[in-house]
């Protein structure tokens, strides 16, 4: 005699139910089915499958786990969709109720599909969308792309910041919050009247971008080493922008260090002879002076008077922290 089969169906909410295993459609098809929420986002699939499904509702997880073990004990197998949230409180009832029975079920968990790399960023993108639409936050439905921009630029250098001090959880955390500046201004721009773009438009373009700008990768071009591709991409990006100048297109709004190295940087790029004025004494072009510097030990300007300023911030706290002299 064949021993009756409880069978609990887990499915990821973050991919498409229609293409769950071969295994788990099979058990679909061979076992009478039942759920707990007519919600469920399975449910569209299996009934344009011919799936039966029935809804139950039962008062307390204990009296769910019995049912479930009665209903695999009377007709062999049984599959339960499991929610979102793994039914915890269900399977914490579930050993008990399969002891009692007169025959017990064989329990079985079966993975239907997946999550695939990647797939949280769907979350955040859904939590986004609740924030901006009715009834949700007030505070972010009203924000706009220039009131965000101060974040933008704050979460960057906290970025950075997490990247120099080493901090690698810090990292995480601070990547996390610009990434929700990404997706914060991909959201407002999806509700423009006129032009609306999405957050799939911004990926499918840097997608398109990476592949155009990788023919060593996903063409015939060589680029045997990390100059060839650096020379490759600079040529392709120059090509795609139409730039006449070999500092165009450089952001003015950088630090004035950053965007001094960077002129610096791709003024060399170019070939083209220029370095900054010895006769200028003024105080920037001493400072373009220490940046060709930096640059010419390998050093990076931006970053290492960064440095200099966490030293000088460490000292500052020490000196403050000392025992003052009662005799001075």
């Amino acid at each position: 005699m064949t021993r009756p089969r409880l069978v609990l169906l887990s499915t990821s909410p973050r991919v498409a139910p229609g293409l769950m295993s071969s295994q788990a459609w099979s058990v679909l098809q061979e076992g009478r089915v039942l759920v707990g929420s007519p919600d469920h986002a399975a449910l569209p699939y299996l009934e344009a499958a011919d799936v039966p499904v029935e809804v139950v509702s039962q008062s307390s997880p204990r009296a769910l786990a019995q049912r479930l073990v009665a209903e695999a004990v009377e007709h062999g197998v049984v599959v339960w969709l499991v929610a979102d949230d793994g039914d915890p409180d269900l399977g914490l009832a579930l050993p008990a109720a399969v002891a009692a029975a007169p025959t017990p079920p064989e329990l079985e968990m079966l993975p239907g599909s997946y999550d695939l790399p990647g797939a949280a960023l769907l979350d955040l993108v859904a939590v986004m969308d609740r924030l901006r639409s009715p009834g949700g936050c007030p505070w972010d439905a009203k924000q706009t792309h220039e009131s965000l921009v101060t974040y933008l630029v704050e979460e960057a250098y906290e970025t950075i910041e997490a990247i120099e001090t080493g901090d690698r959880d810090h990292l995480r955390e601070e990547l996390g919050d610009l990434l929700l500046q990404v997706v914060f201004h991909a959201r407002i721009a999806a509700e423009d009247q006129e032009s609306p773009w999405s957050i799939d438009d911004v990926a499918a373009d840097i997608v398109a971008k990476l592949v155009r700008r990788h023919p060593h990768v996903f063409a015939d071009v060589q680029a045997p080493t990390a100059e060839h591709v650096e020379a490759n991409w600079e040529v392709l990006k120059a090509a795609e922008k139409g730039r006449e100048s070999s500092v165009d297109g450089v952001p003015t709004g950088l630090p004035a260090l950053a965007l001094a190295a960077k002129l610096m940087s791709r003024a060399a790029k170019a070939g083209v002879p220029v370095s900054a004025d010895p006769d200028d004494s003024s105080f920037g072009g001493r400072l373009l002076r220490l940046v060709a510097e930096a640059q010419a030990a390998g050093a990076d300007a931006e970053a290492e008077l960064r440095a200099a300023a966490r030293r000088y911030a460490d000292a500052v706290r020490a000196a403050e922290q000392r025992p003052s002299n009662p005799s001075q």
